[in-house]
């Protein structure tokens, strides 16, 4: 039953996550054509800050709602309702100190003072995820995947036809405005997941003291959210240094400020997402192993432990190999038929092999955060950005261009993946 119930799930997020990333390329494919290079390169440049502060505003809670009710011991509705008010004061904070530093984030961090509408609009559209987000833990928990399939396909749609109309209409008022644009979208497709999610939940009794936090239940969630927030803020405030370690350098040995913008947006914007593809796929398996290994980790059921990881890592490379092998074979062509461009091609060839461990990295992360290890899954994390910022900087003053960042990405992918794989077999074995 358990076997059926896992492969069961995994199937449905395989199929949603499909639809999805057909869905996130189209739209992918409308936004890199109409605002073009320098407008990505722009995106890109906030993108690191927008996962940042994801991480700091949904603060673990989705794992943790998982984990908590996938092992069936308390009560569901005080662990999802108790968290609302807390997940709101925590983006209240955000909104507020994103509209005092905004300016010093854009002009100082980012050298790009286009970039401040960007960042103001992500305090706009955090609590949105937030809520979501904290719905969609309840689901995993209970194992329960097509409702948030049916929402992230109907995300995406929303998203999709509100870009069409108005990326044409922003474009004349300048690519600030459509970068600002671009985020702002972002809270009509969460809203209309939160909608949805909300109406499909069961037991809509509640009163006040739902909302009251259960001291017991807030112990056993900040044990699991606290250490994978961490782990998630070392990551992206390793990508949030990412770009203002770029610009800042090459800015200082020469590189003029277009160079910077666009040979980014080249990696960040068509190169890395190419090669991400495959993600749909391995998040999937990651998101399903969550509740699975969760169970039976608490029931100290180790070798359904095992077979259920080595059957993650194995329907992992089961995609990702192929998708190498072609990225390989067919650069020029990936890159012309999805994003109209043939820039990249050399940089697409050499990151190609190296995301293999980035494929099975995902369920090898989320196991450890299921076995309560989430502790061990942030030194790993901690190692990798660690090491990909340190070399980063030292790299890039061998005025290598973005070289420096392609090494030291592919370095960091490789340690934290052998680390993580490495901790399973300690705890396993």
């Amino acid at each position: 039953m358990k076997k059926s119930i896992f492969i069961k799930s995994s199937i449905i997020l395989i199929i949603g996550g499909f639809i999805t990333k057909v869905l996130g390329m189209i739209i992918k494919i409308i936004i890199t054509r109409l605002i073009g290079v320098e407008g990505i390169g722009l995106f890109m440049l906030i993108t690191p800050c927008y996962l940042l502060l994801i991480s700091i505003a949904t603060f673990g809670f989705p794992i943790a709602i998982s984990k908590l009710i996938s092992e069936e011991k308390y009560n569901n509705k005080n662990i999802i309702l108790s968290l609302v008010p807390i997940t709101l004061l925590i983006n209240i904070i955000i909104i507020i100190l994103l509209l005092f530093f905004g300016h010093f984030i854009s002009n100082n961090l980012l050298h790009e003072p286009r970039t401040y509408l960007g960042i103001i609009s992500i305090g706009f559209v955090l609590p949105f995820v937030s809520i979501s987000s904290i719905i969609r833990g309840y689901y995993f928990g209970k194992q329960r995947m097509i409702p948030h399939v049916v929402t992230i396909i109907f995300e995406d749609v929303i998203r999709l036809i509100i870009l069409i109309i108005g990326i044409p209409i922003f474009l004349t008022k300048g690519l600030e405005y459509t970068i600002a644009f671009l985020i702002i979208t972002n809270i009509f497709s969460e809203l209309s997941s939160i909608i949805i999610l909300t109406i499909l939940l069961p037991n809509k009794n509640i009163n006040k003291n739902d909302f009251i936090p259960n001291k017991n239940n807030l112990k056993n969630i900040f044990d699991i959210s606290i250490p994978t927030t961490i782990s998630r803020l070392i990551g992206n405030i390793g990508y949030f240094l990412e770009p203002i370690i770029l610009t800042g350098v090459m800015l200082h040995i020469g590189y003029s400020s277009k160079y910077i913008v666009n040979e980014y947006g080249i990696v960040s914007g068509y190169v890395l997402p190419l090669l991400l593809l495959p993600s749909f796929f391995t998040m999937a398996i990651s998101q399903a192993l969550i509740p699975t290994i969760s169970k039976a980790y608490s029931n100290n059921n180790f070798n359904y432990c095992k077979n259920k990881i080595k059957q993650a890592i194995f329907l992992s490379l089961l995609i990702g190999i192929p998708v190498t092998i072609f990225f390989e074979l067919f650069p020029y062509f990936s890159l012309e038929f999805l994003y109209n461009t043939h820039l990249g091609i050399t940089y697409l060839r050499v990151l190609a092999p190296i995301c293999l461990f980035h494929y099975i990295q995902s369920p090898l992360t989320s196991s450890l955060q299921a076995m309560g290890k989430a502790k061990e899954a942030m030194n790993g994390t901690i190692i990798g950005m660690i090491t990909r910022t340190v070399l980063l900087f030292i790299l890039t003053y061998l005025k290598i261009g973005i070289w420096g960042l392609i090494i030291s990405t592919s370095i960091s992918i490789i340690l934290v993946t052998t680390h993580q794989y490495k901790q399973i077999k300690k705890v396993l074995y």
